[in-house]
C-alpha cells in the first residue's frame, strides 16, 4: 500500500440550510457532516458505519463531488477535488448506489446502461462497445446474453452486478459503495462481497464501503470509521474495532449484531433515548448527551478531536463514552490532549 494517501479529508462540513418565509431567509442548518478528518489509503477498503441519519451518505456524496462542501477540503492525489475537471474526476471516481434498480433507466437495455459511460467519454462505439460491455458483464459474473435484457428482468443481486459493471467501465481508481448489499438476501450479500474483494485485488481499487451493518463491514473492510451525528467517534483497523472497541457508541453497535446462537445474550444493554437533532445538536459529546451521562457537561469544555490511543486506533476523547475515564474523575493525559 502506498504511503501517499489517495484521498485526504480535512475539516469537512456539510450544512444544509433550512429556509422559511417568502424571502426564503435561512432560519437554521442541518449539520449533516460536522467536522470530519479522514485519510483513505490507496488499495484499502474503508468501512463507514453508523445509524441512519448519522451522515454516512452525505459524507460519501461530498467526497464524490456530487454536492458542494460547506467548509474544509477534500484532496485527491494531492489536488483539491474542486479544482479537478468534472469529466476527469468522473473517470477516476465512481459510485454504486444502495438501490441499483433506481439508478438505471428502465427503458434501455443493459448494453446501453453499462456502455453509456464509454460512449459519453468517447472511448468506444459500435462493435467495440459491444465487446467491452461483454467483458465487463463477464467480469462481474454475468453473461453476454444479458446485454439485450432490461433492468426489470433481473434480480436484486444481478442488478447490483450490472451497477458494478457500469462503475468499472471507465477503469476508475476509487469506488464509493453506498450500502450496496442492504437490499439483498444474505446469501446474495455474500456473493456480492466476494465479488467486490476479487475485483479489488485484480484491479487494485480503493473502496469506501458505507453501511449500517457491522457484520458486513467487518467482512470486507481493512479499517472502520464509526460515525455519530456527523462526526467520526472512532477509527481503527477492522479487527481492532471488534476486539477492542473504546467508544460507548461503537460498543453499542457491535452488541446489536445478531448472534447465530438463539440463547446468546449481550452484556451491553440497549441504548436508550433518541438521536439528537442535527439541526440543533448538543454541545460536547452528542452520544453522552443521549445517554444522560453525569459527566456529559465535562465534555462540553473539551477538545473532542480524535486522539490516537494506540498505533492506528483513534477515538473521540470523551470522559462519558470511553473506558479511559476512571471513577476517581481523573482524566488520562490523552483525554486532556496532553
Amino acid at each position: 500500500m502506498s504511503e501517499k494517501p489517495l484521498i485526504e479529508i480535512r475539516g469537512m462540513r456539510k450544512w444544509f440550510p433550512i429556509k422559511e418565509g417568502m424571502l426564503s431567509s435561512v432560519r437554521s442548518y442541518v449539520r449533516a457532516v460536522d467536522g470530519v478528518d479522514l485519510v483513505i489509503n490507496r488499495g484499502e477498503t474503508l468501512g463507514v458505519v453508523g445509524e441512519s441519519g448519522c451522515g454516512k451518505t452525505t459524507l460519501g456524496r461530498v467526497l464524490m463531488g456530487l454536492i458542494p462542501i460547506t467548509d474544509g477540503s477534500v484532496t485527491y492525489s494531492g489536488s483539491d477535488i474542486r479544482d479537478i475537471p468534472n469529466k476527469e474526476i468522473r473517470r477516476k471516481m465512481q459510485i454504486v448506489f444502495q438501490d441499483p434498480g433506481g439508478s438505471m433507466n428502465p427503458r434501455i437495455s443493459v448494453r446501453s446502461i453499462v456502455g453509456e459511460p464509454l460512449q459519453v467519454n468517447g472511448i468506444s462505439e459500435g462493435v467495440e462497445l459491444t465487446r467491452k460491455v461483454e467483458e465487463l458483464l463477464e467480469s462481474v459474473g454475468l453473461k453476454a446474453e444479458h446485454m439485450t435484457r432490461f433492468p426489470h428482468e433481473f434480480s436484486g443481486g444481478q442488478k447490483q452486478r450490472i451497477a458494478l459493471a457500469r462503475a468499472l467501465s471507465l477503469d476508475p481508481e476509487f469506488i464509493l459503495l453506498d450500502e450496496p448489499t442492504s437490499a439483498l438476501d444474505v446469501s446474495v450479500q455474500a456473493q456480492v462481497l466476494n465479488l467486490l474483494e476479487q475485483i479489488q485485488k485484480e484491479r487494485g481499487l480503493t473502496f469506501v464501503f458505507i453501511s449500517h451493518d457491522l457484520a458486513v463491514v467487518r467482512h470486507i473492510s481493512d479499517r472502520i470509521a464509526v460515525m455519530y451525528l456527523g462526526k467520526i467517534v472512532e477509527l481503527a483497523d477492522s479487527d481492532e474495532i471488534y476486539r477492542n472497541p473504546l467508544h460507548a457508541y461503537t460498543k453499542a453497535l457491535i452488541s446489536a449484531i445478531p448472534s447465530p446462537d438463539p440463547d446468546a445474550r449481550s452484556d451491553q444493554p440497549p441504548v436508550e433515548g433518541d438521536v439528537p437533532s442535527p439541526v440543533d445538536p448538543p454541545p460536547g459529546c452528542a452520544f453522552g448527551h443521549r445517554l444522560q451521562h453525569p459527566d456529559w457537561e465535562k465534555s462540553t469544555k473539551m477538545d473532542l478531536s480524535l486522539k490516537e490511543v494506540s498505533p492506528g486506533h483513534w477515538v473521540q476523547p470523551c470522559p462519558c463514552c470511553t473506558d479511559e475515564f476512571d471513577e476517581d474523575r481523573d482524566l488520562p493525559d490523552w483525554v486532556r490532549g496532553e
